[in-house]
């Protein structure tokens, strides 16, 4: 009899490596979704200048298009939320991928700029859930202790889609064009949909009756407006806008026109960059799981990010940092080291999403992750949206301040709505 009977020594030594795995392994899968994300929205950021002259507009109005994207990302989040608690993570993410499959294989193909919006709105519907997905089969299977630690590790699996659209989207532009950079990510989303098809098993949302849609979706907003995520949503709004803003967009033609970098060049440093976001979540999810503060780090993230954009014109021509250094422009290691802690800095940002999770119950996390995620891209819609005229009007160091600006305005004001919670 007892020779059917496991050893315990034996039993304990596998069962955390096993239940890691079963964690670990459909999580990173689901988060391939994010990656695809990010590798979309941040195209911009090294292809802006050509794209620009082969649809005959302005590196401004790129910029106010891709607005788009965010835009359609931030009307899917309330759907996609409700989605989430009323169908499998499975179900949602297959019929997202199907859609970025569409729009990504139609922007291989746009002649004009009204086909460059049309396919960033296709974009931004199939994006909308790839972070939201990932989270909330997290919430569903891990600890609400373990969630702050996850999620960051679904955003750093997720960021690496940025080391992508960086030097080697940079080669593939300068040696076969755009056009085969923007068809990329259909290939992508049509193998990640075909392993979604064998690796994640549909956990049923939740045992309760679903609400109406209509009640969900006013559920969504109340938790967004609730005093316990007031603060939360209002960081989120302006955070992500801000990276998006550097990382897909400004960052490029800032150090391609300002310190006459080559695109390739560029490119290394936006990989740099983009490896502190995905390294950076990771240790900010350990040592805020070990130390706690997630409001103290939240704050001093965005305030000295926001100090980091600000002095990049201050090295510029002109600026005040090069005057009293009597040069005309500091060195372009400067800016590097900048951009590179800029990165560092703003990777906070997962502990939004862990503060938006421990304020519900589980069964309404897919709705208060999706509300973080709303402000998060409603956000980077206005935000990429009014870049677009202060760039007009006060150029490339102009919208880095202002960027910079609102980094630290929204830090502090995080600071004062937490304090009163």
């Amino acid at each position: 009899m007892t020779s059917h009977i496991v050893p315990p020594r034996a039993a304990n030594t596998n069962r955390p490596a096993s239940v890691f795995w079963l964690t670990a392994f459909p999580l990173v899968i689901l988060a391939l979704g994010h990656m695809i994300s990010n590798m979309v929205r941040t195209l911009p950021a090294i292809s802006a200048d050509v794209l620009a002259g082969d649809l005959a507009v302005s590196a401004g109005d790129i910029a106010a298009m891709t607005g788009f994207y965010h835009l359609a990302f931030a009307a899917g989040q309330i759907p996609v939320g409700v989605a989430l608690d009323r169908f499998s993570v499975k179900t949602v993410v297959s019929a997202l991928l199907s859609v970025v499959a569409i729009g990504s294989a139609f922007a291989a193909l746009i002649q004009g700029p009204t086909g460059f919006a049309i396919t960033q709105i296709i974009l931004g519907i199939g994006c909308c859930g790839m972070l939201l997905c990932p989270l909330t089969y997290a919430a569903r299977t891990v600890s609400s202790g373990q969630f702050a630690l996850w999620s960051a590790v679904i955003l750093g699996v997720g960021n690496s889609g940025m080391v992508l659209s960086a030097s080697p989207i940079a080669w593939i532009i300068e040696s076969y064009g755009w056009r085969l950079a923007y068809g990329l990510p259909a290939v992508f989303a049509l193998a990640v949909l075909a392993i979604v098809q064998v690796a994640i098993r549909p956990i049923p949302p939740t045992s309760e009756t679903p609400a109406s849609v209509r009640s969900e979706v006013v559920e969504v907003l109340k938790i967004g407006a609730s005093p316990a995520l007031r603060g939360v949503v209002v960081l989120a709004f302006v955070s992500f806008a801000i990276m998006i803003g550097v990382r897909g967009m400004w960052g490029g033609p800032w150090l391609m026109e300002a310190k006459d970098m080559s695109r390739v060049s560029a490119g290394n440093v936006l990989l740099a960059l983009t490896m502190m976001l995905i390294a950076m979540p990771m240790i900010v999810g350990i040592l805020e799981k070990r130390f706690g503060h997630s409001n103290t780090i939240l704050t001093t993230g965005h305030i000295l990010a926001g100090i980091a954009l600000i002095l990049l014109p201050a090295g510029a021509q002109g600026g005040f940092l090069a005057t009293i250094s009597g040069v005309d422009v500091l060195p372009k290691s400067f800016d590097i080291a900048l951009i590179v802690a800029f990165g560092a800095l703003i990777s906070v940002q997962p502990l939004l999403f862990a503060l938006g999770r421990a304020s519900v119950g589980s069964q309404h996390a897919g709705k208060a992750l999706s509300a973080v995620n709303l402000a998060f891209f409603a956000g980077a819609a206005a935000i990429q949206a009014v870049s677009a005229p202060v760039n007009a009007t006060f150029g490339l160091p102009g919208v880095l301040t202002f960027l910079g600006i609102l980094s630290v305005s929204g830090g502090l004001l995080f600071l004062g709505l937490s304090k009163r919670t």
